[in-house]
């Protein structure tokens, strides 16, 4: 068996869903993109995104791995067919956050990959990495074959659709040429559902996301910027809006989604509660969680818009009433202050 049929075995074995090869070959046009990105200023508050900017075409780096030759793609499938039957406050959580942190145990996978192919070979390097390195990970995947690369700046991966986490296995081994992807043409084709419908118009054109209008970025990465005006829907943690119109994740889903079904905490809580949390009690609930990627303030901003939106849809309810109430008359004076602009409109 060749090592790529080995690695791809082996892979699978690990529960990943999808595998393809790219040779570790400067992203050129890809990195390109990624610096007009960055120069535009689009990626907000999230300044790691800046960092290392300019080394980021390519692998073959002390940081990453040392005589890079092959970067391995992978992807973990977390649509799940009754996610639009989960609690109404794991529905305002995006569906790849609503159960326990992806990154642990895909990390893990990954490693254990890793480790069988640091022994395919004598001195045969390798490496994982899960959505924490200085790499393009989707214009990879796009090289490689994985998938391509819509015009949501999700790839896409046929037969799975986009609703996949991907990692990637960095190594020094060189394969058959026979073995490395070829890249997939994009296939949106006329089609534009994913930048119409997306709430806030993040969408500076098709492939191009200002990442400071999205609600993604409001409600889990954004620290210092003023919270964006306009209604989020019933959205806390995330967003799947250009997702769920995709044409392409009408798939049915398949394989173990049960690390991907909500944590039992979100079916008992409430909105108020959420705006009471302290940073203890916050860390508490957020842990082995992605939701702990936001922080207590953003989250308590979150709960605000929607308590608000909800109370302007039915004044009698308690619990929005509650949250607003709460956060009114909170410790946390940036936290009030937003409260107090987010509801005098």
């Amino acid at each position: 068996m060749s090592a790529a049929l080995a690695i791809r075995a082996r892979a699978r074995e690990l529960g990943f869903d999808a595998i393809a090869f790219a040779r570790a070959e400067p992203l050129e046009l890809d990195h390109r993109r990624y610096l007009d990105f960055i120069e535009r200023g689009y990626h907000g508050d999230m300044a790691y995104l800046a960092d290392n900017a300019e080394l980021r075409a390519g692998v073959d780096r002390p940081e990453l791995l040392d005589g890079t030759r092959t970067v391995i793609c992978l992807a973990r499938r977390y649509a799940r067919a009754d996610a639009d039957n989960d609690a109404p406050m794991a529905r305002t959580i995006a569906r790849y956050a609503r159960g326990r942190d992806y990154h642990n145990f895909i990390q893990k996978r990954a490693r254990h990959l890793a480790q069988f192919i640091r022994r395919l070979g004598d001195g045969v390097g390798a490496r994982a990495f899960v959505d924490a390195a200085p790499l393009l990970e989707r214009a990879w995947a796009a090289r490689a074959g994985l998938g391509f690369v819509g015009k949501n700046g999700l790839v896409i991966i046929p037969g799975q659709g986009s609703f996949c986490l991907l990692g990637e296995v960095l190594t020094t081994l060189e394969l058959d040429s026979v073995d490395y992807g070829t890249p997939i043409g994009e296939r949106c084709g006329s089609c534009t559902a994913c930048l119409d419908v997306c709430p806030t118009e993040a969408f500076v054109a098709p492939f191009v996301l200002d990442a400071r209008r999205c609600i993604s970025f409001q409600t889990i990465e954004r620290r210092t910027d003023p919270p964006l005006d306009g209604d989020f829907g019933e959205r806390l943690f995330g967003c799947d809006a250009c997702q769920e119109v995709c044409p392409y994740n009408r798939v049915a889903p398949g394989g173990d989604t049960s690390p991907f079904e909500p944590l039992p905490r979100w079916a008992e809580s409430s909105l108020a509660a959420l705006v009471a949390l302290d940073d203890d009690a916050f860390s508490n609930l957020t842990e082995g969680s992605p939701v702990g990627r936001a922080t207590r303030r953003t989250l308590a901003i979150s709960v605000v818009r929607l308590a608000k939106r909800r109370l302007d849809a039915e004044p009698g309810d308690a619990d929005a009433r509650a949250a607003l109430d709460a956060a009114l008359t909170h410790k946390d004076e940036a936290l009030v202050a937003v409260a107090r602009r987010l509801t005098a409109t």
